[in-house]
């Protein structure tokens, strides 16, 4: 089955479902006409029972002759007659009627007794047996009649409620079976469906976890085998190409860790020698080389800098450091690292207004050193986008397991550009808000990949005042 189509299994799987419940419904029918002959024989009266009960009746009447017409002999009398399937009347000489177990008469005017005696007829719906009433000289004295009706009866209580409960269980039994074969074969119907679905999930994290060193075991020649045939096909064509590019990007990661490796020693020396021939007053020389050579410093610690965040990137990109979580208090933490930025904030002319939310001094745990940079990164670059007079308004909200920033400075809003892509490598921005040059494209870039190793995220907007604003998150432990 596991070879048909999808058309022809559920096809199947409906006349399964129907034809089992067809079968388990006749073999119930079966059943239901077996225990209801037993119960007929055991607990439920033919249609003549009572009828077979009336010769010894009219016997003890015969023989208890005129006595039966006092009163005082309706007890004895019932205890000899069925009452739950005969009723009876005792009538005297007249037709006039003495006792018995029902009211009114089975005859239309008393004289007609006479004319019925020995004889059965028919009367409100029963047949009557008119059994004479004879006194020890054979004189007439009444009449006992006896009616009873041709049906089947149960024997007691108990057998009409197994009648009841019988008939219940053979109206229900077919839509009972209709719905337990559909739920059992519908669950074999989808195990066989959702087992290659399955496989292709795993298969497709497979690829997003970039591992392609794998097989799909389903093997079918239905519509759901040629899906995974051909994503086995999708499987090696990416595998070929993927290959070939993950290779090189771990080449072209190689190479730039190399590079920022073998330049950093050289910048170093050229900064060195820099700073030694600046502040070497026996050289002396011109105002012109003097300026020359801050030059040739300013900008090897720029290139140093650069090469530091190659490395420190590349360290990130390969797995990145362990995280070293400490315990602090956050208020204090986030005033320090601001206290950082006074200066250089005084000297442009900007002011830097912090608000800080929730239970401050609240002790958490997280990882500072991967904080306090994301912190520089985001501030210093506000900072150097503010105009003077402006100002760098920083939030943070202490919650639960978390702790929120969000850092608006008054300079030029993002444009849609910057939104789209300022967290990507080496991304320096709009001419509006990278005019200076002096940025590498890697600092926001570092900001989103601490984030996330921090159990957070990060995102850039422009607020409804104008402002620039980026927040970010990370995770804490309490305690």
């Amino acid at each position: 089955m596991k070879d048909r189509s999808l058309k022809s299994q559920f096809r199947l799987t409906i006349i399964l479902i129907l034809a089992s419940s067809l079968l388990a419904t006749i073999i119930t029918y079966a059943i239901a006409v077996f225990i209801f002959i037993q119960l007929e024989y055991n607990s439920i009266y033919p249609a003549n029972y009572y009828e077979k009960q009336l010769p010894d009746i009219e016997t003890y009447i015969r023989k208890q002759g005129t006595a039966l017409v006092d009163p005082v002999a309706k007890d004895e009398l019932e205890r000899l007659i069925p009452l739950e399937g005969v009723d009876y009347q005792v009538l005297d000489a007249k037709g006039e009627v003495l006792y018995g177990s029902v009211a009114g008469s089975y005859v239309d005017h008393p004289g007609e007794v006479y004319g019925r005696l020995n004889t059965t007829f028919s009367s409100r719906g029963k047949l009557v047996r008119a059994v004479p009433i004879f006194g020890e000289q054979g004189e007439y004295g009444g009449a006992a009649l006896l009616a009873y009706e041709l049906q089947v009866s149960s024997a007691g209580s108990g057998g009409r409620l197994w009648i009841v409960v019988l008939f219940i269980a053979v109206f229900v039994a077919p839509f009972v079976y209709l719905i337990l074969f559909t739920i059992l074969f519908s669950r074999r119907f989808a195990r066989r469906v959702n087992e290659p679905l399955q496989m292709l999930v795993e298969a497709s994290n497979q690829i997003k976890n970039r591992n392609l060193d794998f097989e799909l075991g389903y093997r079918s020649g239905n519509e759901l085998g040629q899906l995974c045939a051909a994503f086995s096909d999708m499987k090696d064509e990416l595998e070929s190409s993927l290959s070939a590019q993950w290779r090189l990007e771990e080449e072209r990661r190689s190479m730039t860790e190399a590079l920022a490796h073998d330049l950093k020693t050289p910048l170093s020396l050229i900064l060195g020698y820099a700073e030694a021939l600046i502040g070497d007053e026996e050289l002396g020389g011109s105002m012109k080389r003097a300026r020359y050579l801050t030059i040739i410093k300013e900008n090897a610690e720029k290139s140093s800098a650069l090469v530091r965040q190659m490395l420190y990137i590349s360290d990130l990109e390969s797995s990145g450091p362990e995280l070293a979580p400490v315990s602090v208090r956050i208020g204090p933490f986030i005033q320090e690292k601001l206290s950082h930025f006074e200066l250089l904030a005084k000297q442009k002319g900007i002011r830097i207004v912090s608000d800080l939310r929730g239970d401050s001094e609240a002790i958490v745990r997280f990882d500072t050193d991967k904080v306090e940079r994301i912190l520089h990164n985001v501030v210093s670059n506000s900072l150097e986008y503010t105009p003077e007079g402006g100002s760098v308004r920083v939030s943070v909200s202490v919650e639960p397991n978390r702790v929120a920033y969000e850092i608006c400075n008054t300079g030029p809003p993002f444009t849609g550009r910057d939104l789209e892509r300022m967290f990507q490598k080496f991304y320096r921005g709009e001419e509006a808000r990278g005019g200076k040059g002096s940025h590498s494209g890697l600092g926001l870039y570092i900001v989103k990949m601490l984030t996330e190793k921090l159990g957070g995220s990060v995102r850039a907007y422009n607020s409804e005042a104008g402002e620039a604003c980026i927040a970010f998150s990370h995770a804490v432990e309490t305690g």
